[in-house]
Formats: C-alpha cells, structure tokens, sequence
C-alpha cells in the first residue's frame, strides 16, 4: 500500500482508525462496557471541544473528569494514554511507508537522504575521491545516555514493536484468511499491551539503564549500521561494474556510537568503577553474541565445495588451522574455516567477558588478541570469494560482518567519563595535601594551580600511595579512572576515551583531570618523556571542556586558547590525540541559565570563536553537542541544525547526544533508526564538504548584518527570561506548586536524582526535569520565553522606521539558517503551547495573588511571541509550511487535553491530602500517586519530544 495521491493521510488514518477501534474492544472485554462508554463520553466530548471551540463542551469535559471514581479515572487515563502509544506507532509507520514510496517513485532523492547529499556535493564539484577523503578523517558518533526522560517500561517498548511489525505486514497484499489472523494478531498485542502495568514499580537502576541501552544495538544499531556504511560505498562508487568483480573492503569506520551510560557521574551517586565495569562487560558480551550468531550463520551460508571451485592458499591454510575434524565438511573448506574462527571468537569472548557465549560446541582455539585479527580472519576469506567468482556471495553477509567489526570492534561502543570540575578539584586537592605537596590547593589562584598542576605533570614519582586511605570521594574517583585503564588495555583504546569535565570554568580544571590520569596508569608518568610504564595505547583519555552557562560559553574560547598554548598540551593534541580536541556545549544548563533566545545565540558565537581559536593554533575541533528532547534543550532536527552551524565547525567531526524519550523515538525501528542516521550523516557531509571559502565569507556577511541585532535581541530576550525565573519573587514556589515537577522527581525512570542539591531554588534543578516539567502543563516555557519581549522592544526601539525593522526581522528569516532554525523549532514548541490548560495548573498555587502575577506575566509574553512569530514569518497559523506536523499536533491534542485534567485534579487531591493527613493513610494503595505517573506518561507520550 502507498500514499493515496488524493489523500496521503489517508493509510495513516486508516492504521489510527484499526488500532483504535482495537483498542476499543479489548477496553470492552477487560473493562466492561460501562468502563468503556465512559472513555467513549469523554473521547468524544475532548474531540469535539477541540474541533469546534464550543465553551459548553469544554466545561462539560472538566466536570465529567472530576466526577469520576478512582478506578474509572486511571482506566480513562490508561486508555487515552495507550491510544497515543498507538497512534505514534501508526506514525512511525507511515513515515517508512512514506519513505519507501519516494525511493520507489524514483523522482528526486528524499532531502536529508545520503543519495540527495551526494548528489549536490557532485554538483558542486567535489567527486567521490574527495568524499572518500573526508570519511578516512571523519567522527560522526550518536552519544546515547541515561538521562531520565523515558517513562515507558522496556515491556512496553518491547510491545510496541510488535505492533509496528505488524503494521508492517497489512502493507502487504493478503488474502481474507490471512487478514483475520493478522488482525487477531494486533488484537492480541494490543491486549497483552492493556494488562501490562505501565509503570515501573521500582527506580531504575544503572545496570537497567545498560541493559535498556544495549536493546537498540540488538533492533537497531548493530544490523542498520552496516548498512548505511553499504549504501555510501554504493553512492561513492566503490562498487565495480562487474558484479562478479571484486567486492570492495570496508569503509573506513566514521560512524561510531557513544555511551554515557555507566560512566557518567556527574551529579548521580550510583555510577562509579563498578557500574563502569558492568557497562563494559555487557557490551562487549553483546559484541561478541553478534559476532558468534552471525559467523555460525555464515558457515551455514558458505557451503562452497572445493571439488567444484577452489579456494585461495590463504584460505586453505585457515580451514586446515581451524580444527575441524568432520569427515562430511572434508571439501568445504569454507565451512573449515568459519568453525576456526568460531572457536577463536568463543574463546576471545571467554577471555574478555568470563562467560562461555558460544551457542554450539567449538574446538579448543586462541583467543584472538584484538579485532584486527578477527576482521583479517574474515578479509581471508572475502578475498578468496573474490578471486574465484564468488563475490556475489560475499555481499550476503560476509561485508556487513567485516563492516561491523570494524565499526564495533570488541568494546561496542565508546563510554565517556563526566564528572563535575569541583569533584576533581576536591579530589587533586586531597592528593596533594596527602602527599605533602600542596596544604592548601583550593585557596590558590588560577595561576598558582596551573603551575602546580604542570610542574606534577612532570614529575615521575607517584602522587597517590598505596599506604594512604583517602576519603570515600577521592578513592571512588581513582578507582573508575583505574577501571578505565584496565578497560582499555583489554578492548582497546576505543573502549574508553574521553573524559569530560562538566562546568569547566579554567584552565586547571582541564589540567586536574590529566594529574588523574597520569596517577591512575592512563599516561606515562613525566608526560611519557622519561622511564616508567607507558600504557599500551600510548595515549590516556582526551580531557573535554563542557562549556554550559551563559558565562562559560562567553568564556569557553580563551580558555581553550590559553590551553592550547601549554607546551605540554599542544604536545599532547599534537601526538596522542592526533591533532584533534574536542569542546562540549550544553544546551540544557545554557537554556535554564539565560533562556531560549540567549542560549541559542551564546552557543553560536561560541563556536564561532571556537573555530578562530582552533584554525590558529591548526588543532582540528571537534564540537560535541549536549542535545535534550526538548527544542530548549537543543531538541528538534538535528538536520537542519547541523547544516545551520558556522561554517568550520563540523568539519567531519561532531558528536551530538541522544537521550530519553529521543532514543526511543528515533532507534527503536531499525527502519527509522537507519533514516536518522543517515540523516545525520548526510548532514555532516554536506556540512563539511560546502565550499569553506565562499561559506565562511556568506557567513561573515550575515554575521556583519544581523549579529548587532541579535546581540540586542538575546539582550533583551535574556533580561525579560531572568526577571521572570530568577527575580520575581515567589516564582519557585509558583514553579512548584503550578506543575507536575515534584510528582516527576518520584516517577521510577531514572538512576539520577531530579536535584544536584535537596533544595527548593531554580537554580539547583536540574534542567531535565526543569524542562519536562513546562511539557506536562503545556507551556514548554524554556522553549520561547523571552523572545516576544526581545521583537517587541526591538520594534519599538530599533534603528529605522519600523516598516524597515520588521524588513529587517523578515530577512534574517529568510537568509540566516541560524535565525531560520530558530524559529521553527520555536513555531513547533508553539504550536504544542495550551494557555487555557496551562490556566488550569495555575490555579494549583494557592496563593491568588502570585499566581496572577506570574501567570500574567507568562500569557502576556506569550501573545508577544505568537505575534512576533506571525510578523516575522507572514504565516497566519502555526506550523503552515508544515501541515504533516501540524496535522499529527491537531490530531493527538484531543487526546492530551482530559490527560491534562485528570492530572491537575489527581495533583490537587494528592497534595491536599498529603498536606492533611499523609500519603501512608490518605492514599493507602498510592492509587491517587499511580494515577498522577499515568498521566505523565501519557502526556509525554502525546507531546513526545518533551524531555
């Protein structure tokens, strides 16, 4: 089935429709059908009060969600909640049905598809030589962390994707009887879905998180990204004209994935040593499980006899090595060959993990010592298809193997550590006044501890003494630095290798890390210029700037300038690093920090003035973008917000995190996982391959016409977002009481506290559940507040007429992908925007006269922001240069909004209660709680990228 040309929308509708009327049955049969008319009264209602505006309908769907008893409440929430499950799987499907019926329309190449990047690079003329040159030197690494946004079970997820299978399979013609099963088969996942608990009973641990993670390899990463890798070495051609003509090697692997994930401490207790150990092991026991399933089902596919072709030296001498005695594989030396492999591959996985992973019985072998052993064992036999006409059969699996040992290696995936400076700093403090060195190591200036730091650096004898205890902070710090030594030496320095230093305000923040490492086996004692043991990878952890604030981000470029110039880290960049640092910018602290506007602008000028410190000092940067879910957290296309960096930035290096809910939505469907990563890879190509010289000078023209205005603009934007966060007084309280913020913190969806600290500031929040938070009561304030203030007071006060400034707004919009991009994600986040739902969680703060104020504040900063947009866009309605998402918006808001007020009247019973007599007797099943979570669920489910 493809899209109707009439109507487009119309399969999409039609699996919304089924799934739906699906749902209905199995609520009937489980609930009864008073349950189910109930939901029914309030569907309806919820849709036609949003078709048609009707003020009765909207009072008549507020009091019937009031008057419901609490079992019917969290059925009507579990229903509605399960329905936008559905309805965003129906989406996810219709976007591949979309996708594949472009691709077999055969007209231009989809935007955003690797086919459509090669082909404007080609017209721009840069060939396939040059594209080939920029892969050998590029990084392109998806970075997946744990930070708690994701409020669905993996049983669910796990559902989910059934469901999508199936979608999948009513493409496809069928006959009457197939069709009911098939039918009978979505009924059954859908009921299984309905009796499943939706929420977890228990916090996540860190060793869920990892095993959670490690689900999207299996679906997702470890069959799509191979290929990707094959489809680009088509596009670049590498493929011969002679199908039976050699099948090329692998490209050299450019895409690599990240983790966080057992390594990420900053702020969260639980990760430390072990968690790193644990997140190392299972990935690399799911390495070798791939590997293992797929060489067995490489023997059982190459079952070539040598009495029919025959088969290279090289080859021979393998299956002669691989101890398989079998009288019935006498003349498959193939098959010979593989059960060698398979036998050095088990007893690599013994060596490295401790667990026997082999699935058949294997003869005694040697582990291989690295990868490179492996993926030689393997170019073995590629060659010898290769030389005997056989390459068709190398194509089957044999490349995507040999790829994905490549891109995998024994290790998975990269783990970075990120630990806070002021951690480090108290642990270098404690290691110096321990080793009588330094008494007093945080009372020195700036300049005292850079000097001190390097002079350690230089120094051959140890700083940390085994006969010494040291506190429970410092010795946890050791003890993962140590791990991720060990780490590296058995998978490679791949393994673990970046270190990153949240909230770097100096230098010496940098340099403390490299003392760490240098007195944990990381790096050569002495910088590696005098005796002692050198690491065997020679090189230690790349220590990586996260530059967050406002004020960081304004400051991020001289201390990079100034840590460049040290003799002995230019050394470092220069050799172990092989001429690349990499810079992290945080969009969520940034964003929390100085609002939308501000932080946006902040990080754009901060690469800028990155790219002029690195391009003088020749050090190539790799930038590593610490994006959310949520546009004010650097959420929305990650497309267009990389062909929107100034030109230099990417350069075929970028890293980009994905988290929460974003990797759910994004690689859960290998279908959908391979489009965003080609998305992303296309983008980086493009991004770097654009002609510098003509770029960089459009850029610096449009920097030189609208930089002044947006330097006024984020000026204004970020007084107008301070006074209301910061300087009203009583907007905590206000913040507290009018959303769902302390509910979030006791959801089960993460391993990190909601708080750095157990305070009631803004300014200790994290900005996760800062932002989450404005997405359950539908202002997703961090995503445009400011912004109106900023166009008003520039309409009003600019320079010209203001016919010439509104000229002037319009063509920063049309010219500048920077203030272009920003915009839209703003348009989108709009567009999610309730003003009468966000009025029903004011009136949760008891105090009448703050929330007047405040709220008043809002809703008045938000009809500046809604006119300014229209201004500057000529648009009268949100979102109408995309109607696909303006329609799946339109359609699911239905279904959010008695979400919304369930949850405001299950948050106002709950905290009376609990104000009056405590949760343990006022709500003894913790029904009201349960209820609360469901919601939040739901509405995230509905509003999707809000963490």
């Amino acid at each position: 089935m493809t899209p109707s040309l009439q109507d487009p929308d119309l399969p999409l509708r039609n699996d919304i429709r089924l799934l739906g009327r699906l749902l209905g049955d199995v609520i009937r049969a489980s609930e009864g059908a008073g349950v189910f008319d109930t939901i029914e009264t309030v569907r309806r209602t919820a849709v036609r009060f949003r078709r048609d505006g009707n003020a009765t309908d909207g009072r008549a769907l507020e009091k019937r969600l009031k008057l419901l008893a609490a079992d019917e409440t969290n059925s009507v929430v579990r229903a509605f909640t399960y329905y936008l499950h559905l309805a965003n799987i129906a989406e996810d499907r219709d976007q591949n049905r979309r996708r594949r019926a472009t691709l077999l329309q055969q007209d231009a190449p989809a935007r955003g598809s690797l086919q459509d990047a090669v082909a404007r690079l080609r017209a721009a003329g840069i060939g396939n030589a040059r594209m080939r040159q920029l892969l050998d030197e590029t990084l392109i690494s998806p970075v997946l962390t744990a930070h708690p946004t994701e409020v669905q079970r993996k049983s669910t997820l796990d559902v989910h994707k059934e469901i999508a299978h199936l979608l999948q399979e009513r493409d496809d013609p069928r006959t009457t009887d197939e069709s009911f099963e098939q039918t009978l088969a979505l009924l059954g996942r859908i009921t299984t879905l309905w009796q499943t608990r939706m929420l977890r009973n228990s916090r996540l641990t860190v060793a869920d998180e990892i095993e959670n993670a490690l689900s999207y390899y299996r679906s997702t990463f470890l069959s799509v990204i191979p290929q990707l890798y094959g489809h680009l070495s088509r596009l670049l051609g590498r493929e011969p004209a002679d199908p039976f003509g050699p099948h090329p090697t692998p490209l050299k692997s450019f895409l690599r994935m990240g983790s966080w994930i057992g390594g990420d401490r900053d702020g969260n207790p639980n990760v430390d040593a072990e968690t790193l150990n644990l997140a190392l092991l299972r990935q690399s026991t799911t390495a070798f499980e791939y590997y293992l399933d797929e060489t067995h089902a490489l023997g059982a596919e190459l079952s070539l006899s040598a009495l029919l072709t025959p088969a290279s030296h090289a080859l021979t001498a393998l299956a002669e090595q691989g101890g398989d005695l079998s009288e019935h594989r006498r003349d498959e030396p193939y098959r010979r060959a593989l059960v060698g492999i398979y036998a050095r591959l088990a007893a690599s996985a013994r060596a490295l993990t401790g667990r026997d992973l082999a699935r058949r019985e294997a003869p005694p072998a040697q582990p291989y010592a690295e990868p490179a052993e492996f993926a030689a064992d393997l170019a073995v036999i590629a060659d010898s298809l290769n030389g005997h006409h056989a390459s068709p059969i190398a194509r089957l699996r044999l490349s995507a193997l040999r790829q994905a040992v490549d891109v995998f290696g024994f290790h998975l995936a990269t783990i970075d550590l990120r630990q806070s400076s002021d951690v480090h700093e108290r642990t270098v403090a404690e290691l110096f006044a321990r080793a009588g060195v330094e008494a007093d190591y945080a009372s020195l200036d700036e300049a005292a501890r850079i000097e001190l730091l390097r002079r350690e650096l230089k120094e051959v004898r140890p700083l940390v003494s085994p006969w010494l205890r040291y506190s429970e902070e410092t010795t946890r710090e050791l003890e993962i630095f140590r791990a991720a030594a060990s780490a590296r030496q058995r998978l490679g320095a791949q393994a673990v290798h970046h270190a990153i230093v949240s909230h770097t305000e100096t230098v010496s923040d940098l340099l403390e890390v490299l003392v760490l490492q240098q007195e944990t086996g990381l790096i050569a004692p002495g910088g590696g210029s005098t005796g002692g043991h050198v690491p065997a990878d020679g090189e230690g952890l790349m220590v990586v700037p996260l530059f967050e604030t406002i004020p960081d981000l304004a400051n991020g470029p001289a201390i990079m300038a100034q840590f460049l110039d040290l003799p002995e880290v230019k050394a470092r960049v220069r050799h172990a690093q092989r001429g690349v640092q990499e810079v992290m910018l945080g969009y969520s602290d940034s964003n929390k920090d100085g609002g939308f506007l501000t932080s946006n602008w902040s990080l754009y000028q901060a690469e800028r003035a990155l790219v002029e410190v690195f391009r003088a000092r020749k050090v190539r940067l790799r930038l590593f973008h610490g994006r959310g879910g949520t546009v004010g957290r650097g959420g929305g296309s990650s497309f267009d917000a990389i062909l929107a960096q100034p030109p230099g930035t990417v350069a075929g290096q970028i890293r980009l995190t994905e988290q929460g809910e974003v990797i759910q939505s994004k690689y859960k469907d290998a279908d959908i996982g391979r489009w965003h990563l080609e998305l992303l890879t296309a983008a980086t190509l493009e991004a770097s391959l654009a002609d510098h010289t003509e770029s960089a000078s459009a850029e610096d023209a449009l920097f030189a016409s609208y930089g002044q205005t947006m330097d006024r603009l984020s000026a204004t934007a970020m007084r107008s977002y301070r006074a209301l966060v910061y300087e009203t007084p009583g907007f905590a309280d206000y913040f507290f009481a009018s959303t769902p913020i302390s509910e979030i913190a006791g959801l089960n969806i993460g391993s990190r506290p909601a708080s750095r600290k157990s305070t009631g500031r803004i300014e200790d929040l994290r900005a996760i559940p800062w932002g989450f938070s404005w997405g359950q009561c539908r202002l997703l304030l961090p995503g445009w507040y400011g912004m109106g203030a900023a166009i008003d007071d520039y309409l009003r006060h600019g320079e010209g007429t203001r016919r010439e400034r509104v000229e002037h707004l319009q063509a920063m919009a049309r010219d500048w992908p920077f203030f272009r991009t920003l915009l839209s994600n703003m348009e989108m986040v709009l567009a999610k925007t309730d003003l009468v739902i966000a009025s029903r969680y004011a009136q949760l703060v008891p105090d009448t006269a703050l929330r007047k104020r405040i709220f008043g504040a809002i809703s008045d900063e938000w009809k500046r922001t809604m006119s300014a947009l229209k201004l500057i866009t000529g648009q009268r309605q949100l979102l109408a240069d995309n109607p696909s998402l303006a329609r799946s918006i339109r359609d699911r808001i239905a279904y959010i909004d008695p979400l919304n007020h369930v949850q405001i009247e299950l948050i106002r019973r709950y905290r009376a209660t609990r104000g009056k007599a405590g949760r343990a007797k006022a709500d003894p099943a913790g029904r009201t709680q349960n209820g609360i979570h469901l919601t939040i669920n739901g509405i995230a489910a509905g509003l999707r990228n809000t963490g």
